[in-house]
């Protein structure tokens, strides 16, 4: 067994084995790199305690309903899908799981195991942070794209639009009650919440798009080749994956939620950067006005 565990614990990708009640007996060194679970702190729990809190593209909560392991141990079929676990650190995570049902020498299905890997996209962001660092162009709290350098990418965006056609989605991104946070926790833990929150718009977009901190806790998307709908998609998704970031704020376990009010709009042929940024921006407040936590595009507000 400890051949094999060497073998397992020099996998680029996490696994994990449960048993038949779900307990979790084995976790490999890429499961705690991937999660910042420490084996120590997961094995003989059991995955529907949800730790991991695996949430699919709609928001449900796996781990409490629909959750593959119990689906496979039930019927021993192998299963795969694509879902986003919760970060030790509080940020979403993008994954692909594969599991398999582990039997006995008689055949009985006694356990599962689960294996899964980010998909490269922490390399890619790894790569793209090392160039805006070469440029001086990185937020220095949340380590996105400052204004200066999504302005300068927004004035190429208009400029692709009049000379090819090309369109491109902008995302003006608030998070709400934002200052409740700075003045009731205090500006650490607002920091914090940038820092959760950008890290959960980098990880969870395309390798073609970019977000960037535009100010205070305003934030802005570059969505490259979009329609509307495909941009009411993205904005929708990237709403739904920050309103399962959380931020624990005392000893008992007690955090706090996080959601953010968004304006989705398609570049025009008569915009600049900075109209595109306002016309977003408007939307945005009204996303404010009806209630937060939600997107307004530009065909929802009539314009």
């Amino acid at each position: 067994m400890d051949r094999y565990k060497a073998i397992l614990d020099n996998l680029y990708d996490g696994i994990y084995f449960v048993d038949a009640q779900r307990q979790i007996t084995y976790w490999n060194k890429a499961a705690e790199q991937i999660t910042g679970y420490r084996a120590e702190e997961v094995i003989g729990h059991s995955c529907f305690d949800n730790l991991l809190k695996h949430i699919n593209d709609a928001g449900d909560e796996l781990c409490l309903t629909g959750c593959p392991l119990v689906a496979s141990i039930a019927d021993g079929q192998n299963r795969e899908a694509e879902v986003y676990l919760h970060h030790k650190a509080g940020h979403r995570v993008p994954v692909r799981i594969r599991v398999s049902p582990i039997r006995d020498e008689t055949g009985r299905v006694v356990g599962a195991a689960e294996l899964f890997s980010d998909n490269n996209i922490a390399s890619r962001m790894a790569n793209r942070m090392a160039e805006l660092e070469q440029l001086a162009l990185l937020d220095p709290l949340t380590r996105l794209a400052n204004r200066r350098f999504m302005g300068d990418t927004l004035e190429n965006c208009v400029r692709e639009l009049k000379r090819y056609g090309w369109s491109t989605g902008i995302i003006f991104l608030d998070l709400d009650n934002f200052k409740q946070f700075n003045d009731r926790h205090g500006h650490d833990v607002g920091d914090e919440v940038l820092r959760r929150v950008a890290k959960t718009l980098a990880i969870n977009s395309r390798g073609s798009d970019l977000f960037g901190r535009w100010g205070g806790e305003e934030f802005v998307g570059v969505v490259r080749n979009v329609d509307t709908a495909q941009l009411a998609c993205v904005a929708e998704k990237i709403r739904m994956l920050v309103s399962h970031v959380t931020l624990p704020v005392d000893p008992d376990g007690a955090s706090i939620a996080v959601t953010v009010s968004c304006g989705a709009i398609l570049l025009r042929q008569d915009d600049t950067a900075e109209s595109a940024v306002r016309r977003a921006d408007r939307l945005m407040y009204q996303s404010k006005k009806a209630g937060k936590n939600r997107v307004t595009t530009e065909a929802q507000a009539g314009c």
